[in-house]
């Protein structure tokens, strides 16, 4: 239990290893008091460098990857597809919340120790880097709980923070925001770090963080407002700190550092479409060496990835199942699938190059590049799937395949790696998302955007997938809404990646909504699959087919899982604290509806 812990560790400090053969060597050798350690600068840069051991990996796939979104098409009980119903209860432990402060408490020892060293090195870069894992550490626990207990010294077993409330979101936040300061000052830029180093945090990335934070605080100021606070007196964290007029100014901040990583971080979005068959979209995900794809191409050549967590083949592989789990859990939705524009840029119902479901090919033909990367078979990646291919006999089969975040020919004579042996990195930022960030805090700020802004943002993520570009003119005489198409933009480019779609939706007040909505697979109505049991069993879906709004109006499709089982509400927008947590503090008060 996290308060226990913080007693019994706070003189304990493990011995960190430092880089070598152009990787980040995370594995602690020994334990060594910190009364003795931390006097020496490489003290501090072996103990800031075991800090990315506590960022999640493949092993996280299913908050990572978003399982049980409103976007994916597949029925399973684990946690998160729990929690996407609405059906997560309080339980006595949540592993999120104890290696969070675990590795807050092992951040803060370390920067204590900084304040009273005195050595002729400098250590800032190192202190810099621990600030931004704290911040980072702090994010995730907002995001998940709201406002948390707010540490940030080594605390003894009489300390105050071991029985006090709850800090609320916005205090929490302005700690984040301070600690990304002093990272920002002094990390150095990603043009300075040697090759032996890369995947360390830069300047560049701390920006990149801020501007998520700030973005992410912005717009869940503006449309969630305190509704998930609590009254901090009989439940949850409160609402001390809250600030309207900070919609604005984060927003504006946000805007700024977004255009100074543009500018200024040296970052390409990684676009080798003519080497792979328009592919970038699916190979960027699982770019190992040479012969992790067709083309020849290695990590060495990806500078779109900002921030990320670092695998290499010789020294740190998958160990889990990550081609086998990608293969279904993440097998897309109807909405999903419609949401993928035409190459002309226009929406499915409003473009003459849209094809209908009739046969099993048509929804493929003259769309999104991203398509075809991602929802292909693996073993045939980027072959479109015709009439036959495709059978709907239940077992999660709704008429979709994933690829995104597999191994290249996984499962054949010719996969490039076996299972869980999988080494490619895993992205937190790249530079996708910060074009997309750019673009949203613009919008919320000011209404709209100049046709150069969407030039230098958006439309260079569109133009990778193969889409015609946005302008005001284009906007205006389609009918279409630029907040939503940045919206669809985010959806799409970074679907099941960087556990960004449950926060999308809740930061936008709209997570009640989408999650609570049928979640469908295939159409059936007017295609191949009607009375035809060759390709599609009815009897093998327990929900059956129902007509929802598709891209040629109503038609039958099926269920994955119906409404009735789908209760989402603004209760479930945050985790509940873990009782034992509660136990140990009449204090700490649990999130409201738990």
């Amino acid at each position: 239990m996290k308060k226990i812990q913080y007693i019994k560790l706070v003189c304990v400090l493990m011995l960190f290893a430092s880089c070598a053969d152009e990787f980040i060597d995370l594995s602690p050798p020994a334990s060594i008091t910190d009364e003795v350690y931390y006097n020496e600068a490489e003290h501090f840069l072996t103990g800031s460098n075991r800090f990315y051991n506590n960022l999640i990996g493949w092993g996280d796939q299913g908050i990572y990857s978003d399982h049980g979104s409103d976007l994916v098409g597949f029925t399973e009980d684990s946690e998160m597809q729990i929690y996407s119903r609405g059906d997560i209860q309080a339980t006595e432990n949540d592993p999120y919340y104890s290696s969070a402060y675990n590795a807050i408490r092992d951040m803060n020892l370390l920067l204590d120790r900084a304040d009273i060293y005195e050595g002729e090195e400098s250590i800032l870069e190192y202190v810099a880097a621990t600030k931004f894992h704290r911040a980072w550490q702090y994010f995730f626990l907002v995001q998940r709980f709201g406002g948390i207990t707010l540490v940030t010294r080594p605390l003894d077993v009489d300390a105050e923070e071991l029985y006090a409330k709850r800090n609320s979101r916005y205090e929490v936040v302005e700690q984040i925001l301070a600690d990304l300061d002093d990272a920002i000052a002094g990390l150095p830029a990603e043009q300075d770090i040697q090759s032996d180093d890369k995947a360390k945090i830069s300047k560049w990335a701390a920006m990149a963080f801020k501007a998520e934070v700030l973005l992410h605080e912005a717009t869940w100021m503006k449309y969630v407002g305190t509704s998930t606070d609590g009254d901090g007196s009989s439940s949850g964290a409160g609402s001390a700190g809250y600030d309207e007029s900070n919609i604005s100014a984060y927003l504006q901040e946000a805007a700024t550092l977004s255009k100074t990583v543009m500018d200024q971080g040296g970052y390409e979005l990684w676009d080798y479409n003519a080497d792979l068959n328009g592919l970038s979209s699916n190979f960027l995900f699982n770019l190992e060496d040479g012969g992790s794809n067709p083309a020849g191409l290695d990590k060495a050549t990806n500078k779109e990835f900002i921030f990320y967590v670092k695998y290499d083949f010789n020294l740190k592989r998958a160990g889990t199942l990550v081609s086998h789990v990608y293969q279904g859990r993440v097998k897309p939705s109807r909405k999903m699938m419609d949401l993928f524009l035409c190459t002309d840029g226009l929406p499915i119902d409003q473009s003459p190059l849209f094809q209908g479901y009739e046969n099993t090919e048509d929804e493929y033909q003259n769309r999104d590049l991203r398509q075809r990367a991602y929802f292909t078979f693996h073993q045939n990646l980027g072959e479109i799937p015709t009439t036959g291919d495709v059978v709907l006999n239940g077992t999660n089969e709704f008429g979709y395949f994933n690829a995104k975040f597999m191994s290249w020919n996984w499962g054949t004579e010719n996969a490039y790696r076996a299972t869980q042996t999988e080494s490619y990195d895993m992205p937190l930022l790249r530079l996708a998302e910060v074009y997309l960030m750019y673009a949203e805090a613009l919008t919320e700020l000011n209404g709209s955007m100049t046709d150069a802004e969407m030039d230098e943002s958006i439309n260079l993520v569109k133009a990778r997938a193969g889409l015609a570009p946005i302008s005001n003119s284009f906007l205006s005489t389609n009918n279409l809404d630029l907040l939503t198409e940045i919206r669809r933009e985010r959806a799409i480019e970074l679907y099941a990646e960087g556990a960004t779609r449950f926060n999308d939706l809740k930061r936008w007040g709209i997570a009640e909504d989408e999650l609570g909505e049928t979640i469908y697979g295939a159409v059936i109505e007017g295609t191949v699959y009607e009375s035809n049991e060759e390709l599609f069993n009815p009897d093998s879906y327990a929900y059956g087919i129902e007509a929802t709004e598709t891209g040629v109006g109503p038609r039958e499709c099926l269920v994955v899982q119906p409404s009735s089982i789908r209760n989402f509400s603004r209760e479930d927008y945050l985790f509940p604290i873990p009782t034992s947590q509660t136990g140990l503090n009449d204090e700490l008060l649990q999130n409201p509806g738990y």
